[in-house]
């Protein structure tokens, strides 16, 4: 019998349309001899859709005739077992209309990468792909993420955390922030990817306008020194805590300058297969560093991922200065756009194989949970009365 994967994404992110694209690629290439793939489509309202026309990304450019045509759902945990249910009930008939397995969140961004969703679906007692609830809030915001980093021994650059009560008063902290970094600077939204609100600044009046736009997407900012002279190395890794591995290392060969939202998605044309994550930018695959730079990334890249307890893959991003010729970890993508694959492919591990690996590592996750004991049979509540014997006083059912 197939194992059920219900692939969901969407949400309510700025990333939201980058999930559709990632996942809905993803659909394409899951083993179907092996797997039953139930596309999950989440609106920006938190809404589950299902339906024939989910996972068909053509539709995806009328999403309200979309979710006309396709059947609203909750998810269910009915005898041990998650149920797709049709809301609202009818009266009559079915309301089931079908099962789930695994989840496979495939969705980037605030409210779903950031471990609610994880969260959500670990209380519904349903296995699913991916870094758990802690490891997904913490490779979300930035400013734990590298606090972790930095106490495990990982290079990363200095950094400070600012927030609304500090936002009060920008002159103010335009002061503290020229009293602790020299320009430039890079100010970005804590908890937020694909370069959505990120900017550079180099005088005062630009660093006012990148902490206005930082802001406006998120509540925390992180500001960091900007390097003048930049070669940026990404590395995917795939495993969990007990056993994993690196792949091969990519150079995008045009990222001395931020990249833009709109750079990294909606420039170029199509390529076969679909969207890379950044179809636009040109990469060296592998990148054009040394053996010994590349394995010394590729164990730092492991480090990370593991010193996080994620699971599943995900993408490490490296920064060099080329002045210096330190490397610093920039930031962990728990799930990257395309998963990746394409830094696979390399090693020789199709994106087929890849996505089998992340799907087997989140059942192998869910049999060692089981094992473990959450509760107890106990009689602590016996005999206890709060306020009397008719319960809390004032209380309703």
């Amino acid at each position: 019998m197939k194992i059920k994967v219900a692939v969901i994404f969407g949400g309510k992110s700025v990333e939201h349309e980058i999930s559709i694209i990632s996942a809905l690629q993803a659909c394409e290439y899951i083993n179907r001899e092996k797997y039953e793939v139930i596309p999950l489509y989440m609106t920006k309202g938190g809404e589950f859709y299902a339906g024939e026309q989910i996972g068909n990304i053509e539709r995806y450019q009328d999403i309200p005739g979309l979710l006309r045509e396709s059947t609203r759902v909750l998810l269910l945990n009915e005898d041990g077992r998650v149920n797709l249910v049709r809301y609202p009930m009818k009266k009559f008939g079915n309301n089931v209309i079908g099962s789930i397995d695994v989840a496979f969140p495939i969705v980037h961004g605030t409210n779903v990468e950031d471990g609610t969703l994880q969260g959500y679906l670990q209380t519904l007692g349903l296995p699913y792909v991916g870094c758990d609830v802690l490891s997904s809030a913490v490779g979300m915001n930035k400013y734990v993420m590298k606090t972790v980093f930095k106490d495990n021994g990982i290079p990363v650059l200095d950094c400070a955390c600012y927030n609304l009560a500090d936002y009060q008063d920008v002159e103010k902290l335009q002061g503290r922030i020229e009293e602790r970094f020299s320009y430039p600077v890079i100010v970005k939204p804590i908890n937020l990817g694909s370069s959505v609100g990120i900017s550079k600044a180099s005088d005062r009046n630009s660093l006012e306008e990148a902490l206005n736009l930082a802001f406006t997407f998120a509540q925390k900012v992180l500001v960091e020194p900007a390097i003048s002279q930049l070669k940026e190395i990404n590395c995917a890794v795939l495993g969990d805590e007990l056993e994993a591995e690196a792949s091969e290392c990519e150079e995008p060969l045009n990222a001395e300058e931020i990249l833009t939202y709109e750079d990294k998605y909606t420039k170029g044309g199509k390529s076969k297969g679909g969207s890379k994550g950044m179809v636009s930018l040109s990469r060296a695959i592998p990148a054009n560093i040394s053996r010994e730079r590349r394995e010394e990334i590729r164990r730092m890249a492991v480090k990370a991922f593991q010193c996080l307890g994620c699971s599943g893959v995900a993408r490490i991003d490296f920064m060099i200065d080329k002045e210096t010729d330190k490397v610093y970890l920039n930031e962990i993508n728990t799930i990257p756009g395309s998963l990746s694959f394409y830094l696979w492919e390399p090693l020789g591990l199709k994106y087929t194989q890849l996505l089998d690996r992340m799907i087997q590592l989140a059942l192998k996750r869910f049999r060692e949970n089981e094992k473990l004991t959450f509760s107890f049979e106990t009689n602590v509540l016996a005999g206890v009365k709060l306020g009397g014997s008719k319960g809390a006083k004032g209380s309703k059912l």
